[in-house]
């Protein structure tokens, strides 16, 4: 190999290496930056802090001072997992249909459909439901925010489900059919087992994508329904509340700690990349 090929790959590996620290900085720097600010014990939230306090953790927790941000957590929270557990099931349903034929064009177009809600801009679905629900005579409530909550997460376990059931050894039900098994009793003893991480890792991120959706949250909530993403933002416009740091990091380190156990349980990372 001659000295200037040597050069180019010592270069391109400089460069890729150069890319990936830049990369890693923006992902992480952000996260670093709200963890430490939200340790501060100054009365505004600043970077960097002048002095390193958990008061502001103390106050988020205080039920009588932070009942607000209570509230509005605990919307968020059920929220989520009404939403996530429809999805599960719609999502599942969806995917074991899907499958039946995967290489109709029928149900790739499908497919695609139900995917759609992935690429949509949050806020003309938020704006389009908003208009949607007006036109058929309901008004905002909670009850809206999970019916459009629902729609922008059932992609999330479709997309899982679907991607475990690719990875299915059809001979497997092939053989419990010839010793005489129903196809209920394939799907509950055979597909149902294998397919299950990818449901649980598609439940995961819809429950997330759920805590985290603002815009069709906005549209949907009515006057007397907080949603923590929405109340953090009243927070930082009107104020510059230090507790909105600490909502951050809690948020921050339940979510750290989910994917580790997900990782740990069903392998997330797989069932992300299909």
């Amino acid at each position: 190999m001659s000295r200037r090929d040597n050069k180019m790959d010592v270069s391109y590996q400089l460069a890729i290496g150069g890319i990936a620290a830049l990369a890693l900085l923006i992902l992480v720097g952000p996260v670093a930056i709200v963890l430490l600010s939200s340790l501060t014990d100054s009365q505004t939230l600043s970077f960097p802090p002048k002095g390193l306090s958990l008061r502001w953790y103390q106050q988020l927790f205080d039920a009588q001072r932070s009942a607000p941000i209570h509230a509005a957590a605990g919307h968020s929270v059920s929220v989520a997992l009404v939403a996530a557990g429809t999805a599960v099931l719609l999502g599942t349903c969806a995917a074991l249909g899907l499958q039946a034929q995967p290489s109709a064009r029928w149900s790739r177009g499908l497919l695609a459909f139900f995917l759609s809600p992935l690429v949509l801009p949050g806020i003309s679905f938020g704006l389009s439901a908003l208009m949607f629900f007006s036109l058929l005579g309901l008004e905002p409530s909670l009850t809206l925010i999970v019916a459009g909550h629902l729609v922008m997460i059932v992609p999330f376990v479709l997309r899982t489900t679907t991607s475990s059931l690719l990875q299915l050894d059809r001979g497997l039900l092939e053989s419990s059919a010839i010793l005489g098994a129903s196809q209920w009793y394939g799907f509950r003893r055979i597909t149902l087992p294998l397919i299950a991480p990818g449901i649980a890792a598609g439940a995961f991120m819809a429950t997330m994508a759920s805590m985290d959706n603002v815009p069709v949250s906005l549209f949907l909530a009515d006057a007397e329904t907080d949603m923590l993403p929405i109340r953090m933002w009243g927070m930082m416009e009107s104020t510059l509340d230090v507790r909105v740091a600490a909502v951050s990091g809690v948020l921050i380190v339940c979510v750290l700690l989910l994917m580790l156990v997900m990782e740990r349980a069903v392998g997330l990372t797989k069932r992300i990349q299909g």
